[in-house]
C-alpha cells in the first residue's frame, strides 16, 4: 500500500447521509436554538434545563439513524491497515456514535460525544444513553446539579489535541471527509499536515472553505466517495 499511516478527520457531512442534520445547514437542529443558549458554558449556567432538553433531543435522534457505507468503509480501512502493520487515526468533529456503530474501534471525538456525561466537580465521565436532567447526581462523587453533556462547547478547548498533533506529524496521509473547513482548530489540520510535508486529500460533497490547501480534492456524496477511495488504498 502507498499509505500505511493515515489520519482522517470527519465532519457533519459524513453523518448527514444517515439523516443527522448539521447545525450549519438550513433546517438544521440548531436553527430553533441559538448557539449561545445551548452550546456555551454561559448558556448552561443560565438555563441548564434547556441545555439538557436540547441534548436529550439529539441523543434520542441517534436511535432513529444508522451508519452509512462511509462509516462502514472507514471501519474496513482500519482493519485493513492494522492487518498490514499500518495505523488509522480517526478523528471526528461529530458528537454522534455512528463511527463506533459502523465498526470503528478507535475514534477520537475531539468535540465530545452525546452518549457520555461529564461531572464538573470530579471530572468523572460515564456512558449514558437515556434522557438527563439538571439535578442528576454524579455516579462517582454523588454531587447533584453539576453534571453536563460531555460536549465541547464554543469557547472550550477541543479534546485530545496533543494526540492529534502527534498523529499528524507521524502520518503519511491526511484526509478530510465531509467538513466545512470553517471550524478551528480542525480547519487548520490540513495546514498542519502540509507543514509536516504530508500528502493531503479532501473528500466532500462540495468544496470547503479550505479546499485550496489540499493537494487533491474529490467531490461527491461521502457514501460513494469513501468506499471507492478505501478500496483504492487497500489494493
Amino acid at each position: 500500500m502507498k499509505y500505511k499511516n493515515i489520519v482522517i478527520l470527519t465532519g457533519a457531512g459524513i453523518s448527514a447521509e444517515s439523516g443527522i442534520d448539521t447545525f450549519r445547514a438550513e433546517g438544521g437542529l440548531w436553527e430553533n436554538y441559538p448557539v449561545e443558549q445551548v452550546a456555551t458554558p454561559e448558556g448552561y449556567a443560565k438555563d441548564p434545563d434547556l441545555v439538557h432538553h436540547f441534548y436529550n433531543l439529539r441523543r434520542a435522534a441517534l436511535k432513529t439513524v444508522t451508519p452509512n457505507p462511509a462509516h462502514e468503509a472507514l471501519a474496513h480501512l482500519e482493519t485493513g491497515l492494522v492487518k498490514s502493520g499500518g495505523c488509522l487515526t480517526l478523528i471526528t468533529q461529530n458528537v454522534d456514535d455512528l463511527h463506533e456503530r459502523g465498526g470503528s474501534k478507535d475514534v477520537i471525538h475531539m468535540h465530545g460525544i452525546l452518549t457520555s456525561m461529564l461531572c464538573a466537580v470530579c471530572e468523572h465521565r460515564w456512558e449514558h444513553y437515556d434522557d438527563t436532567q439538571a439535578n442528576m447526581p454524579c455516579p462517582a462523587c454523588s454531587v447533584q446539579n453539576l453534571c453536563r453533556p460531555d460536549i465541547v462547547w464554543f469557547g472550550e478547548m477541543p479534546y485530545h489535541m496533543r494526540r492529534i498533533e502527534s498523529a499528524l506529524a507521524a502520518c503519511d496521509l491526511f484526509v478530510s471527509i465531509g467538513t466545512s473547513g470553517a471550524v478551528y482548530p480542525a480547519a487548520g489540520f490540513v495546514q498542519m499536515a502540509r507543514g509536516f510535508n504530508k500528502a493531503t486529500l479532501e473528500l466532500n460533497l462540495e468544496s470547503s472553505q479550505g479546499s485550496h490547501y489540499f493537494q487533491e480534492n474529490r467531490l461527491g456524496p461521502a457514501s460513494s466517495l469513501v468506499p471507492q477511495w478505501v478500496d483504492e488504498v487497500l489494493k
